[in-house]
Formats: structure tokens, C-alpha cells, sequence
């Protein structure tokens, strides 16, 4: 998608004039904006296939991406992101979920209005608004969803039994999903399922009866399959989410 102009708002890109900071060998050098939201909250429209989930998952500290969104992989990541102005930002930063693709004025994070003021120290908010674009640093961190497993969501779009599309939700860890694939019971064999776009992955005539799916994970043990036996039940419909009862790490 675009970044803010989607939103029907417009992105602020003035000039970042903030004062550098040193910053450790594990963060990466860059820089951040936000876009325009009436309710400070995330967008259901993002690039990532999200949804309602990409509005509000995270407390709403969610951001869109540029390199770092890997055409869809990067999706459900997870960021420390911390702006480099001591007078105006605390030490911590935010924490937030890769929900959108965004790209500003050489910025690798186009920030929700509520991560972006989590930025700041107490009673700053609106002074680092007024820059509009600001030098960061930032890490990759785990994703931690207490109470909550991996999920299947059906997306909207799925049409009862002919075509089937999911969204992968509440992604644990630092993991990033590589692969989906689906068990076709009469041929005895794994199916790969197309990423038609960000986190969603789909396929026509999927097989009847339950589904069981197998994804292709890529983190802190390498890359592995985790499998989740009848993940989906055989009179799936859309816009359900199902619990796979798998908690990534």
C-alpha cells in the first residue's frame, strides 16, 4: 500500500533537526514518521492482510514498513524502536508489530499515532509530533501475545468450499513465516499454499473435511516445519479465527 495517503490522511515529513545520540552495535541507524488516524489507532486496511487485528493488536502499537517488510515475510515482526533525542524521547521507546508496508523520507518505520507518541518522555508528545520525521534506532525483538496462541484466521475473502485463505495471528518469538502448506488426505501428500499477499496465504479447491496445515518457520533454532493437525475445522467460514494451540518462541 502506500503509507498515510491510503489512510485518506496525510504523512508529515518535515526534516528531522533532532540532536544525535550514541547508540549500541545492536540497534540499526534510521529513521521514523507516523500517519494519520482519527483514533490514534492502527489501520484495518494494511498491506499485511491483518485486518481488525492490524488495528489493535499490540495495544495498537503497530507500524508500517519499507526493506523491512521482505514482500510479506516481515509481517507479525516485532521492533524496539527508540528516537535518538534525549530531551524529548525516553530510553525505552516502543515496542511495536509490523502490521503495514510504508515507505516516508528514507524512514524504515511509518508508525501508528499511539507508538509514536509512546516514543516520548511524559508531556512530550506533542513536541515530537511537530517534527513529524525523526532519527531513530531500532532492534528486532521477540513478539509476546500472553494468553494467546497461534491462530488461523479465515480471511474475508474465502468462499465456502472453493477457495481458501488464511492469515497467520498472534506470531510469538522472532520468527518469520516462510511457507504454509496443506494436507491433501486422497493423494497423501503436502500442498503449498500461495502468499497472495502479505501474511495472507490461499489456495482454490482446497481439500474437504478438516484441514491440517504445516508452516515453514524461520528463527532463533533456524528453519523448521510445526505442524497443526485438523487446524482448521471442515465447515470452516469466513472471518473466523481458529486456535492452532502451537505457541511459537
Amino acid at each position: 500500500m502506500g503509507f498515510a495517503f491510503k489512510y485518506g490522511c496525510s504523512l508529515l515529513c518535515f526534516i528531522s533537526l533532532l540532536p544525535a545520540i550514541s547508540y549500541s552495535q545492536d540497534y540499526t541507524y534510521s529513521r521514523a514518521a507516523y500517519y494519520g488516524s482519527p483514533d490514534c489507532l492502527g489501520t484495518p486496511t494494511g498491506a499485511c492482510g491483518f485486518g481488525e487485528y492490524g488495528r489493535t493488536v499490540n495495544d495498537a502499537n503497530v507500524a508500517g514498513v519499507s526493506r523491512l517488510y521482505k514482500n510479506g515475510t516481515g509481517c507479525g515482526g516485532c521492533y524496539q524502536v527508540r528516537c535518538k533525542a534525549p530531551n524529548l524521547c525516553s530510553d525505552e521507546g516502543v515496542n511495536v508489530v509490523v502490521t503495514d508496508y510504508g515507505e516516508g523520507d528514507k524512514t524504515d518505520f511509518i508508525l501508528s499515532p499511539r507508538s509514536y507518541a509512546r516514543m516520548a518522555r511524559p508531556n512530550m508528545a506533542s513536541e515530537l509530533f511537530a517534527y513529524g520525521v525523526v532519527d531513530i534506532e531500532f532492534r528486532r525483538t521477540p513478539c509476546h501475545y500472553h494468553g494467546y496462541n497461534l491462530m488461523f484466521k479465515v480471511h474475508e475473502h474465502s468462499k465456502f468450499p472453493d477457495y481458501l485463505a488464511i492469515t497467520l495471528l498472534y506470531q510469538a518469538g522472532q520468527n518469520e513465516i516462510l511457507a504454509v502448506e496443506l494436507w491433501q488426505e486422497d493423494c497423501k501428500e503436502w500442498r503449498g499454499m500461495r502468499r497472495a499477499y502479505g501474511a495472507v496465504w490461499d489456495m482454490p479447491n482446497p481439500p474437504k473435511g478438516a484441514i491440517s496445515l504445516r508452516i515453514q518457520v524461520s528463527g532463533s533454532e533456524g528453519v523448521t516445519w510445526v505442524q497443526a493437525a485438523n487446524a482448521i475445522p471442515s465447515d470452516w467460514k469466513a472471518g473466523i479465527a481458529y486456535d492452532s494451540t502451537i505457541q511459537l518462541s
